[in-house]
């Protein structure tokens, strides 16, 4: 019988996301309110946590390919 291996998927802090992304918690907060913002999950508490995953998808979406001239 095969054992099933799960790989967590980090959830990050807050600060731990600020401080990768290099942008203070206003900047975030209103990313936020404009729905661009990485996926967050809210706990009940109102901190917020996003999953490693959610904030690397979210940055590859945003990578600019410049046009060769």
């Amino acid at each position: 019988m095969s054992r099933r291996v799960v790989v967590a998927d980090d959830l990050m802090t807050m600060a731990e996301v600020l401080a990768e992304l290099k942008v203070a918690r206003s900047t975030f907060d209103t990313w936020r309110i404009l729905g661009v913002a990485p996926e967050c999950i809210k706990y009940p508490n109102g901190q917020l946590r996003v999953r490693r995953s959610a904030l690397s998808a979210w940055l590859a979406a945003r990578v600019e390919m410049r046009q060769a001239s």
